[in-house]
């Protein structure tokens, strides 16, 4: 199983952002950090975690790095006994708060990977999106993280973004790959509801040819496309799980959790999480759900469709596909060659 914690506390709430996150609750960070641990405590029987391990952590956010290493400790002890042996250990971090010590401290704890919220290398776009951090503390920050040893590094990019030119994402590619990063997350900017750009649409300038040619310039600089927004010369084991349907605990205010044909919500209200953390709503799924869903995360990613899990009028209908070049068949499973066609292929198979 998968272990994700999410932490809520931020240091600027971005213009983008529909996270589950605050900039105005630090006061509870130690309140908060009880809670979880006190779930963790709770879900490791209901997993059943005695019988089973633990084959990746993912600290996210919010920005985990807002809480001292120190804070994570007692997490980090309850769980060992579950880890498997060379386990992916993840927590993002946004470079204005991933300072030398901090890195060091998680590093220490038995964190191998950070995933920086880098999203531009351009000051302006930085302060346009409402980032804390400026192009230098990105660079300083990563530097750091490998100088410190952590041998797998990510870096998340925002595209399509009002002002944006080839120029501009040429610049924010060719300075990624310049530092010691093994894997890249490029999304293209949408608006969510609740956000201060939702009354600004204008700000998402998503088109397919942008798109592509951002998708072709990363893959020809070396890095291959594993899902519609991932690429690397290394896998993330942890977003892999996620893909390839894996159960998987989710601690905290507003994470999610599943566990088979169930998903877990603990309350998104951080004072009401903090006072009672097994306060969980269960959703009950049924095997379509659980059908549909591996469809849609199969055909995003390099995961595939199995042959097994379809009905024969799926199967008839993936194989006009094939037929059509739009999808590959190999080893009793279905591949999609473009991932931007996921949605639609899936809608195709499942309608």
């Amino acid at each position: 199983m998968l272990l994700y914690i999410h932490i809520p506390f931020c240091d600027s709430k971005c213009s983008y952002c529909a996270f589950n996150s605050y900039v105005d609750k630090f006061h509870l960070k130690e309140q908060y950090m009880d809670a979880l641990l006190a779930q963790l405590d709770f879900e490791l029987k209901r997993f059943d975690a005695s019988s089973k391990s633990i084959e990746s952590v993912f600290i996210g956010g919010g920005t985990p790095s807002t809480v001292s290493p120190q804070l994570y400790k007692p997490i980090f002890e309850l769980i060992k006994p579950y880890l498997q042996n060379h386990i992916e250990i993840t927590s993002e971090a946004n470079p204005n708060s991933a300072t030398k010590t901090w890195l060091q401290g998680m590093f220490d704890l038995g964190v191998n990977r950070i995933s920086f919220g880098v999203q531009s290398f351009n000051d302006k776009k930085l302060k346009l999106l409402n980032r804390a951090h400026n192009v230098q503390d990105a660079k300083k920050a990563i530097l750091n993280a490998h100088n410190i040893g952590y041998k797998n590094l990510s870096l998340d990019l925002i595209y399509a973004t009002l002002g944006d030119t080839k120029e501009l994402l040429q610049n924010d590619l060719k300075t990624a790959f310049s530092l010691p990063i093994n894997h890249l997350s490029a999304y293209a900017l949408t608006i969510e509801e609740g956000t201060p750009f939702e009354s600004k649409p204008y700000m998402s300038k998503e088109t397919l040819e942008l798109t592509n040619w951002i998708f072709e310039t990363i893959i020809t600089s070396g890095f291959k496309q594993y899902e519609i927004s991932n690429f690397g010369t290394y896998k993330s084991t942890h977003n892999t799980g996620y893909w390839e349907y894996k159960d998987y605990i989710g601690l905290g205010s507003g994470a999610v959790g599943k566990l088979g044909l169930q998903r877990f919500y603990p309350t998104s209200v951080v004072e009401d999480y903090i006072k009672n953390p097994f306060d969980i709503k269960v959703e009950d799924l049924t095997i379509e759900d659980k059908k549909i869903e591996q469809i849609f995360l199969g055909l995003r990613s390099f995961i595939g469709v199995e042959t097994s899990i379809l009905n024969s009028k799926e199967q008839k209908r993936a194989d006009i596909l094939v037929d059509e070049n739009k999808l590959y068949f190999e080893n009793a499973t279905f591949y999609n060659y473009d991932y931007l066609l996921a949605d639609e292929i899936a809608l195709f198979l499942t309608s």
